[in-house]
């Protein structure tokens, strides 16, 4: 293995073709632990392509003002013994895809730095490090996130520092996110700071959402669990959401799903309005009934196919009404989301204890139980499994899928109780299904657990 150290630089995204680039030279195979390497270190110049060379090689371009020798010692250490690793210039590099468009991150930093110049300011690269990556947009709304525009110099800026953020953006209105209020009812804290209000509307699988952004929630990464829903068999079921919130999952089950009723129900005030609105604008609110307040205190029971369970980070204080919302006849699914903690060593921890814990509460149905829980397990690989090659990243993603697993069927075990005690008869349960929604914290997943009740006749 040889390093050639020729020189260093860095092209600025509005000379793209001004002059040769550093890059990173190394064989094919190797090509795609350098990306990943060079990108999680952020030394990775994104403004120019990866090229293949005519030997076969292949030319990652990098930022060589912060490319450092500990960057090039971990990647001499990761290789072969004779691996080429070559650091040296390219003459005429190829821009990106992305560098050839003005990326709005971009336009709106260079808008900032004439404000801010214009208005006797000193652009600094702290400032450079305060504006967002990323953002959500609602219509003409533009939503920024809590870790953006800290620095004590926006706030002496006045209001024409968010006109120009929101004319860098093709906006007309900006708000920014905060925490979410530990009311209870998961209120968000978001401050209008251009525009009259917060209502605003956006388009998910075809379906219409209307909501007042400084109110409600809405996660834009359930949009894969959205989309499941509307793919599921409900035609002719009666459904009850337990968290309805402003109707993320009830609107999907009417309009997509077939469902011929959903009792939808929801305690933030807020929350109902928009739901309201959201099931007139899709046309489905003579099939949903809202109830609001506390669902703990719902008086329907007996009537459910289906139950969602939407709440995070766990849903367990519904568990109970949601058991008896199921038929007592037939039974039912219930849909049970929860943020689940996968740390390797937990893995394989609790399979013996929770065997014992079937066998004392269901002796009758144990084995039963423990061969369909089985089965299901090929029902639930994650949707980034085909892509770990990485011996140890695939050891990882095995171990955070039995934890899936236990925690479903700990919880499958803990149902049937609650369906046991309720109805003075003994219940199975059969894991359909466990769906991984999106990483929601290092070591924590969100997943939805499909779980089938039936009373045993």
């Amino acid at each position: 293995m040889f390093f050639s150290l020729l020189g260093s630089g860095k092209m600025d995204a509005k000379n793209l073709n001004s002059g040769p680039i550093s890059v990173l030279i190394t064989e094919s195979p190797f090509a795609q632990r350098f990306r990943e390497y060079l990108e999680s270190e952020r030394v990775l110049d994104v403004c120019h392509r990866v090229q293949k060379l005519l030997d076969g090689t292949v030319a990652l371009p990098v930022l060589g003002e912060k490319l450092t020798e500990q960057h090039l010692q971990e990647l001499r250490e990761s290789l072969p013994p004779e691996t080429t690793c070559t650091l040296t210039w390219v003459q005429n590099p190829i821009p990106s895809k992305a560098a050839r468009v003005q990326l709005p991150a971009r336009k709106l930093c260079r808008e900032l730095q004439h404000f801010v110049s214009a208005s006797g300011g000193t652009w600094s690269d702290k400032l450079e490090d305060d504006l967002p990556r990323s953002w959500q947009r609602h219509g003409d709304l533009i939503l920024l996130s809590e870790d953006s525009f800290r620095a004590a110099l926006w706030k002496e800026l006045g209001p024409e520092l968010w006109e120009t953020v929101a004319s860098a953006l093709g906006a007309r209105r900006v708000a920014k996110r905060g925490r979410i209020s530990p009311d209870g009812v998961r209120s968000p804290t978001v401050t209008l700071l251009l525009g009259q209000d917060g209502w605003v509307e956006h388009v998910d699988n075809g379906i219409r959402y209307t909501f007042d952004v400084t109110r409600c929630m809405f996660s834009p990464g359930n949009i894969t669990e959205k989309l499941r829903v509307a793919s599921l068999p409900c035609a002719g079921e009666v459904l009850v959401d337990l968290y309805a919130g402003i109707g993320y999952f009830t609107v999907p089950y009417l309009v997509h799903a077939g469902a011929a009723f959903v009792h939808a129900c929801e305690w933030n005030p807020h929350a109902v309005e928009a739901l309201r609105k959201n099931l007139e604008l899709n046309g489905v609110q003579d099939r949903c009934q809202i109830h609001q307040g506390d669902n703990r205190q719902l008086e329907l029971r007996d009537v459910a196919n289906r139950v969602n369970l939407g709440l995070l980070p766990n849903s367990e204080e519904g568990w109970p009404i949601a058991c008896q919302l199921l038929r007592k006849g037939t039974g039912g699914i219930l849909h049970i989301h929860q943020n689940v903690e996968s740390f390797p060593a937990k893995a394989h921890l609790h399979s013996g204890h929770l065997e014992k814990q079937q066998l004392q509460q269901c002796p009758e149905q144990a084995v039963s139980n423990r061969q369909e829980d089985k089965m299901s397990q090929r029902n639930h690989r994650s949707p980034k499994d085909a892509d770990i090659m990485d011996p140890g990243r695939e050891t990882q993603a095995v171990a955070t899928r039995a934890e899936w697993q236990r925690w479903a069927e700990t919880t499958g075990t803990r149902i049937r109780v609650l369906l046991q005690q309720l109805h003075g008869k003994p219940w199975r349960t059969n894991i359909l299904h466990i769906e991984p929604v999106k990483s929601y914290a290092p070591h924590v997943y969100h997943i939805v657990l499909d779980l089938e009740c039936r009373p045993l006749s």
